[in-house]
């Protein structure tokens, strides 16, 4: 099966400036963008949260770019550029996709921006709800026993 926009032509700064269009036209109020190495990093806020996706980018080096499709042969670098820089407007494109079509659920009615966006929301700390979650899920279901609830404050202190 061949992944969403596999050989799309949309350079990934297209795809970054229509996801902050987008976020704009549902309502967002804060937009952030950055990358570093196999990495990028879109932050928004939305109905009083502030969510944050982390995309994944393919690693140039990968065997993925360096030999074609089934490891057979070489590539020049030059071919290892340019389908590195394929993957890339591929993940762009998906995570666009992926933006839209939530953002379009909730305003729908098909479902809530909990639902769809939670895992994603920031904490104090700066950890993602899902960052925070997982750990806590695996043992709970390794152990088949809830985690401990975090303390709660005394009332008045």
């Amino acid at each position: 099966m061949n992944r969403y926009a596999a050989h799309t032509d949309v350079p990934a700064e297209r795809s970054r400036a229509e996801i902050e269009r987008t976020l704009t036209r549902y309502g967002a109020t804060q937009f952030v963008y950055g990358w570093q190495e196999g990495a990028a990093v879109v932050a928004f806020a939305l109905h009083g949260r502030q969510v944050k996706f982390v995309l994944p980018l393919p690693s140039k080096a990968s065997r993925d770019f360096t030999y074609t499709p089934g490891r057979r042969h070489l590539r020049s670098p030059e071919q290892a550029r340019r389908a590195w820089e394929q993957a890339t407007r591929q993940r762009w494109r998906a995570l666009a996709l992926i933006l839209k079509a939530k953002l379009e659920a909730v305003e729908s009615g098909v479902t809530t921006f909990e639902d769809e966006f939670s895992p994603r929301f920031l904490l104090p700390d700066g950890q993602t709800v899902g960052q925070w979650l997982h750990p806590q899920l695996a043992q709970a279901y390794e152990t088949r026993r809830m985690p401990p609830m975090l303390p709660l404050p005394e009332p008045g202190a």
